[in-house]
This record gives C-alpha cells, structure tokens and sequence, in this order.
C-alpha cells in the first residue's frame, strides 16, 4: 500500500468535484475553510461546474481527477462534495495514474467509489475518509472533527495520535467480541453495496469493513446489508466497523424494525458464525463531530466481551507491517 506524503502548511491542494454539483453560494466559503487550514486551494472546473445533479459531465470530473494527480504541484486533493455521481466517472479515470503520482486524496460519502478503486487497484493508495469543504467546512468543524482531521493529513502514520469516539459521545458497542487484523475498507453503505459485482467493487477478503449511511430507511439498509451477506462478501471480512446511521429512521415506526434490530439480524449471525468482530457506533459518518479515517491502513482490531475495543493501524509493507496503536473508547 502506498503511503501518500503528508500535507505541510502552504501546499496547493486541488478541490474537485467528482459528484454532485456544489450551490454557488457555498465554494466561496469552502476555498475560504482550506485557506484557514494553512493550505491553498486550487479549483478545478468541476468543483464549479453543474450538469444536472451532477457537477459537470462524467468525461469532465474524471479528467480534473485525473489532471489533479498529474500536476506535482498539488500535493492534496479534495473532493469539495459528495452526492452522487462518482461511480459514473469511474470508467473514465485511470487508476494507474494515481499509484504513478500518489497524495493526499480525501472526502467521503459518494466518494466511497473513489476510495474503493484507489484503495485496491494494483499496490493500492491509501486514502482519507473526511470530511468535505462544501458540506461540512464551511460552516466551521468543532474541534474534535478538525483535529482528528489535521492529525492525519499533517502527519506521518507513524505519528498519528490515539483517536477515541469524541467527548460526550458514548463509546463503541461491541456486539460480536474478538480479534482481528486486516484492512481498513469502505464507507458509505449504499455505495460499497452497489459496487458488488462490478470492476470497481469494495474488496472484501480479509477486510476491516467499515460502514455508515445517511437518510435510508431501514428496510433500504436491510436490503444492503442483505445483499452484502448474500453475496459472501460480509464473510470474507476480518472485522466490521459500523459508524453513525443518520437520519435512517423510518416514516412509520410501528411497522418497521430499527436500525440497530437490522444490524442484529442481519450482520451479527453472519459474524458470530464466522467469529469475525462487530463493532457499533463509531463517531464516523454523515454527522459532527467525526473521526477522520486512514482508508487502505492495516488495522488490528480488539474488540473485548468486556465492551473494551481499541485499534492499532499498521503500515503495511509486502507481508510485514509495523504498529502504532489507536485506541477508541474507554
């Protein structure tokens, strides 16, 4: 896996939009938010440009990704929102273009397609699972949310520091003890779930799969979370990690199960079978404060019956790999 150099105050970072169009009115303040991080932003047209719900059309956003990682001027690129459309680009964009000039790459959300892809192809690229200057930087981040942030992005693995879920949030529930060690994969549920099947699918063989979504109806994540067992590929996983589920509740309550009921249901007799952790409840995903995430890191997970859970990223190097923990929760 390789291991972008981190970001260092002054760099020239490119804002693109390989989704959703950005409302005019919010990209002043985004470049605005980068600038206030000590980094300057560079926009390219698609972080501008809209074609329908898209923020230009498809050949356009995957050659401003493209152009993004081919200028050695830019040492960062951020994807300034999701929405939808990445995974439309895909097949415009040449991954290898990436692995032949690695850097920061972050966002999140519909950006999960993009990860994936990165994160997989050929030695694989680790990525940023981050907030995004359009949805969540320009209002202002609390300080756990930029923190967790700057410590990834500004510093070497070897130098990040331990995470825990934030202050006030209630630690990680451990439905499924265990340990395991893999690689941290994923994102947002609705786009790991529709890659299966395709070139461009999450892969899940001996994966720490992390998950989260926004604005679904239980039974919509029911049927995800079902395809992803059915398919075999929630078994081929070392560990699950499941962040915030925001907004998924459903319109009549009375006549629907809950997400946490899904969960059980769904995913806990899959992992209890196959002894593979679950974890529950991360300050990860479609709400503040949020942890930032280093996709594509290995991740030794620790998940006690006593409800303790802690995790070490690894650098991994060919077969070997070297520790520096994380810890999350009490």
């Amino acid at each position: 896996m390789l291991y972008p150099t981190p970001l260092a105050p002054g760099d020239r970072v490119a804002l693109v939009g390989p989704s959703g169009p950005v409302p005019p009115e919010r990209v002043q303040p985004a470049v605005d938010a980068v600038k206030a991080l000590g980094l300057t932003p560079v926009l390219y047209p698609s972080a501008t440009a809209a074609h329908g719900y898209l923020a230009g059309e498809d050949r356009r956003r995957a050659q401003d990704l493209t152009d993004a990682f081919l200028d050695d001027s830019i040492r960062g690129i951020l994807c300034i929102r999701g929405g939808y459309g990445a995974q439309r680009m895909l097949p415009y964009f040449d991954p290898e273009v990436a692995l032949a000039h690695p850097k920061v790459f972050c966002g999140y959300s519909d950006v999960t397609a993009i990860h994936s892809l990165l994160n997989r192809t050929g030695e694989g690229l680790l990525t940023f699972h981050t907030p995004m200057p359009s949805t969540e930087w320009y209002k202002g981040l609390d300080g756990y949310t930029m923190e967790s942030m700057k410590g990834l992005l500004f510093c070497p693995w070897n130098q990040w520091r331990p995470l825990e879920n934030a202050p006030g949030c209630p630690p990680p529930e451990v439905i499924v003890p265990g340990e395991a060690f893999g690689t941290l994969r994923g994102g947002n549920l609705s786009l790991v779930a529709s890659s299966i099947a395709t070139p461009y699918e999450v892969d899940t063989d001996g994966a720490v799969l992390f998950l989260e979504d926004v604005g679904e109806r239980p039974y919509r994540l029911d049927g995800m979370l079902t395809h992803l067992r059915n398919s075999g590929r929630l078994e081929r996983c070392a560990a699950v990690l499941l962040g915030y589920f925001t907004d998924c509740q459903a319109e009549d309550p009375a006549r629907s199960l809950t997400v946490p009921e899904v969960i059980r249901e769904v995913v806990e007799p899959v992992c209890r079978e196959r002894g593979i952790p679950l974890v529950a409840g991360l300050t990860c995903g479609h709400s503040l404060p949020t942890m930032s995430l280093p996709l594509g890191s290995g991740i030794h997970v620790r998940a006690g019956a006593d409800g303790a859970m802690a995790l070490e990223f690894s650098r991994i190097i060919g077969e070997a790999h070297t520790a520096v923990e994380i810890e999350i929760g009490e």
